[in-house]
């Protein structure tokens, strides 16, 4: 059992590390149009970087993915430190329900934003530009897989 909760928590914290990157980073498209272009939830980068050139209509689709991925980031770290503090302080066959129900959260918030970025600005780099998705939009849906079997993994554990 102590092995189990030591790889949960390894995991957990691998999924942390994963969404910090993936959101901070700006690779969830990539392109290549004489030079390798980039874009992310923040910035357009070629040699330098610069704003996102985005519509007026997806701004706000934009402004959800972002407010989306820093919740999830958030929700993550509250679940880590609720899993941390009840470790420490539940009684023995109790089980991690608020560390899996806000990891559920997570994985939720981490839903709603890939999924909107997915359906609002895949390709959208630049229209003369053939583009495919980057590393962080793939981190983010791993991310995506394992918050989801941490928080079901939280909620089915009991504390020995």
């Amino acid at each position: 059992m102590l092995v189990l909760l030591a790889g949960i928590f390894v995991v957990h914290i691998a999924t942390v590390i994963m969404l910090f990157v993936s959101t901070i980073a700006n690779v969830w498209m990539v392109g290549t149009h004489d030079k390798t272009v980039s874009s992310g939830l923040w910035l357009l980068c070629n040699q330098t970087c610069g704003e996102l050139p985005v519509s007026n209509d997806d701004m706000a689709s934009l402004k959800t993915v972002q407010a989306f991925m820093i919740l999830s980031i958030i929700f993550s770290v509250i679940a880590l430190v609720t899993f941390i503090a009840q470790l420490f302080t539940l009684e023995k066959g109790k089980r991690f329900y608020i560390t899996g129900t806000i990891m559920l959260v997570c994985w939720l918030c981490i839903l709603i934003a890939v999924s909107i970025y997915t359906a609002r600005f895949t390709g959208q780099i630049l229209p003369s530009i053939a583009s495919h998705h980057g590393y962080c939009f793939i981190l983010a849906w791993i991310c995506f897989c394992f918050s989801f079997i941490i928080g079901i993994l939280y909620l089915v554990l009991r504390k020995k």
